[in-house]
């Protein structure tokens, strides 16, 4: 039980604790917070009326980013996490740190974290046969060839990597009409991607792969995330290549980071796996069972879940290090779009409105198939709790801008 208002009814009970970064209007200077209901713990004030200035925990909990904390490892998380979960319900501290709680309708959030790399894996097999039926319906096997094998991905801009409230300019490249004829232009072909993100802490150094036993030494916690989708130019550039106009404009992140700690009641078996390389393999195979709602200019269009991606978070890390690639503190990578084989479950525009062919009923009584100018897309996520509390991971939110020029 918390002695803050509203707090144990909240998705953002004392058993979630998320971290961010926020500024308010009194005081520009981004710092560390803890959300607690609907209030922010501002760590830095907190740090400040402490005992031990100087340690490296107080001195990473001042920045204003959380790499320096991320950076040093499980047990300063735990202690940490621990520390402001016992202020929050001992009674004995109310009186001290209800003076360093601000309204959360009175912050700005800013992102989180410095990103270092960010990759985005294709970890759903629904996501994954649903492509392959829509751009290669002649296949027999929708499923690419490796898929099996491996989780695919991509590297992604780190520098389009941005906060939840952040617009979007629609992006501009090379695309294939109907008739065939190619030009530039803004993309007509705009899309979401709804997906679970991963941010690394702890790094490690160049050709020194991390096997999957070890995620939970590395990553700090998960964020909802919105890698953003140019389908047309993304469709026309990706052959003989993978995609790079067409997913490097942005990717929107929530600003809370949930530690994994927060999602311990939420982790689950995942779908039963044949044989993998030894590399892939898990003693405790295990996903994370994460609803996220997807809402189109305030109509909800879809609830795609992470509970049955068949590559698991511990084998998308793995993947990523297999070939000896290093993890900087602030990586970020991603599932993909989290699709189930039911259309309410669509991750996407592509997949729910099949291309374009299948317009899609807005509670306004427009109708869309991909994204326009002035839209808005918001996402937001549950996961269980410990004890029958509910997570809410932080939305993800953002409006659509004209392509500049």
């Amino acid at each position: 039980m918390s002695w803050v208002e509203g707090a144990d009814e909240s998705q953002y009970s004392i058993h979630h604790l998320p971290f961010g970064v926020f500024s308010t209007r009194d005081d520009p200077t981004p710092r560390i917070g803890v959300r607690i209901a609907d209030f922010v713990l501002d760590m830095r004030m907190s740090v400040a009326s402490g005992t031990c200035p100087g340690c490296p925990t107080c001195a990473a909990l001042s920045a204003p980013a959380l790499n320096p904390f991320m950076s040093l490892g499980r047990a300063a998380w735990s202690q940490v996490r621990g520390q402001v979960q016992e202020s929050l319900t001992n009674t004995e501290f109310q009186r001290s740190i209800a003076q360093l709680l601000v309204p959360v309708s009175q912050v700005r959030m800013h992102l989180p974290f410095v990103p270092g790399d960010f990759v985005d894996f294709l970890a759903s097999g629904d996501h994954a046969a649903n492509l392959g039926r829509i751009y290669r319906p002649e296949d027999v096997d929708p499923l690419p060839p490796a898929w099996r094998h491996l989780p695919p991905g991509h590297h992604g801009r780190a520098g389009s990597v941005v906060v939840s409230g952040t617009d979007i300019v629609r992006p501009a490249g090379q695309r294939r009409d109907a008739r065939g004829d190619i030009s530039f232009g803004p993309s007509a072909k705009l899309d979401i991607e709804a997906e679970l993100g991963f941010v690394v802490g702890v790094p490690t150094n160049l050709g020194s792969p991390v096997g999957a036993d070890s995620f939970a030494d590395h990553v700090f916690g998960v964020v909802l995330v919105n890698d953003w989708s140019a389908r047309d130019i993304g469709s026309f550039e990706y052959k003989p290549l993978g995609p790079l106009n067409g997913k490097s404009f942005a990717t929107s992140v929530s600003g809370w980071v949930t530690p994994l700690e927060a999602l311990a009641a939420a982790r689950g078996a995942a779908p039963e796996q044949p044989a993998t390389e030894g590399y892939l393999k898990e003693s405790d195979r295990f996903g994370y069972d994460v609803a996220i709602n997807v809402h189109w200019n305030g109509t909800e269009v879809s609830r795609p879940s992470t509970s049955g991606l068949y590559w698991t978070p511990a084998q998308l890390l793995a993947q990523l290090t297999s070939g000896g690639a290093a993890l900087r503190t602030g990586d970020l990578f991603a599932t993909g779009a989290v699709s189930g084989p039911r259309p309410s479950q669509a991750a996407t525009f592509l997949e729910l409105s099949h291309d374009g062919a299948r317009p899609i009923l807005l509670d306004d009584g427009s109708d869309r198939t991909y994204l326009q100018d002035g839209d808005t897309v918001t996402l937001t996520a549950t996961a269980p709790g410990p004890r029958g509390t509910t997570v809410g991971l932080g939305e993800v939110t953002a409006m659509i801008r004209p392509a500049i020029g």
